[in-house]
């Protein structure tokens, strides 16, 4: 038989399966995979189920529903102070990948050259690569993942068609500065090129840090696609609806490819998002207190175990060097052993590299219940303690 794709071909299964199933199969605490174990407020899920009773059940509008298109607009400027038209700059996506997938469609032609951060989500790289994009990376390097200037400005050329921009930022925890974004601001003005912000965690913050918007800095907003997860902002990741803002004339070069891609998004799951932007302000601006403690529970924990943990400002990701604790092998190996060991799953951070040579730290996910944190740290204790 003829070939397959040969991108998509070259990478492997994701390492999140990977690591569930060897959860699943060995019954473990799984703080590997990044989702919460706690829904979102009652009155969304009630919302859904009112949405589906009154219907009606077909397709709706290619862009979303009106009303969810309002209510992202309304969040855009109660949060960030961005006056967004609805009607010419917003669009509802089957989740923020697919915004993704849609932004990065509609801009990459064959041969140009996108600069992505890493470590980093790991549906980037497969996603531009297939899009015909030269990658370029640019690595952020732990404990505090500073922006490296010279690298950024290296990595701009004239064949430079975007930037993927994610902040607050998986997995390192770090949001970006105001200086940090100017600088990256400057060179996207000075190579005229566009910016695809992925900002799902953007309500995630600890400590009284603030996230800025790349779309505010001056000369921006014309080139700049800002995405959203309701999947993120309310703790129902399954939901799978994001949320695109962007200039008319480039929204409207991002729908000719959502169009294509999957046309439009459950309805019943747009009214209940919309339901929860307008009236659950107060649930998912709160969010980031719960867990802020249970961030500040893990951090506490892990370093009286022995871990060299990194400062986590954002997100419910934790990462930590296991070294100290006087394990040779990589972090997959790590994983591995105190998966079938411990009885505990976490993930290896070298699968958030394109180029995984970085093999000694570890992502803790913390968005889970205290009983369950409590449980791992309690296994973990344990095991090193022997």
């Amino acid at each position: 038989m003829k070939p397959a794709n040969s991108v998509l071909a070259s990478f492997g299964t994701t390492v999140f399966e990977v690591m569930t199933r060897l959860a699943i199969e060995h019954q473990t605490i799984n703080l590997g995979q990044g989702f919460p174990d706690e829904d979102g407020p009652d009155s969304i899920k009630a919302m859904v189920d009112t949405a589906t009773k009154e219907g009606p059940n077909q397709y709706p509008p290619m862009m979303g529903i009106p009303e969810l298109r309002q209510a992202i607009a309304t969040h855009n400027k109660r949060f960030h102070g961005l006056d967004v038209d609805w009607q010419t700059e917003t669009m509802v996506t089957t989740g923020a990948t697919e915004g993704l997938a849609a932004s990065i469609l509609a801009l990459i032609e064959p041969g140009d050259e996108a600069i992505v951060f890493e470590p980093l989500y790991d549906s980037y790289v497969p996603m531009l690569r297939r899009a015909g994009a030269d990658v370029k990376l640019v690595r952020l390097s732990p404990p505090n993942w500073d922006l490296p200037k010279e690298e950024l400005v290296a990595a701009f050329s004239e064949r430079t068609k975007l930037i993927l921009l994610n902040t607050p930022m998986n997995p390192t925890g770090k949001v970006f500065n105001e200086a940090e974004l100017s600088f990256i601001a400057d060179l996207v003005l000075k190579y005229d090129t566009y910016a695809i912000c992925d900002e799902v965690y953007e309500h995630l913050i600890f400590d009284g840090a603030k996230h800025h918007p790349l779309m505010l800095l001056p000369g921006m907003r014309e080139r700049t696609i800002r995405i959203g997860s309701a999947g993120k902002t309310f703790s129902m990741t399954s939901w799978k609806v994001g949320f695109l803002t962007a200039a008319p004339e480039l929204l409207a070069l991002i729908a000719k490819a959502h169009q294509f891609l999957v046309f439009t998004t459950p309805s019943n799951l747009q009214r209940a998002v919309a339901h929860g932007l307008h009236h659950e302000q107060d649930w998912y601006t709160n969010l980031s207190v719960g867990l802020q403690a249970k961030r500040d529970m893990l951090q506490s924990a892990l370093t009286e175990i022995g871990f060299d943990v990194m400062p986590c400002d954002a997100t419910y990701f934790m990462n930590a060097d296991y070294r100290p604790l006087g394990f040779k092998g990589t972090d997959v190996d790590f994983c591995r052993h105190v998966t079938i060991e411990a009885g505990v799953t976490i993930l290896p951070v070298s699968a958030l590299y394109a180029t995984p040579d970085v093999d000694h730290l570890v992502r803790f996910c913390f968005c889970k219940k205290d009983a369950v944190l409590e449980g791992a740290l309690d296994r973990l204790r344990d095991f090193f303690r022997t």
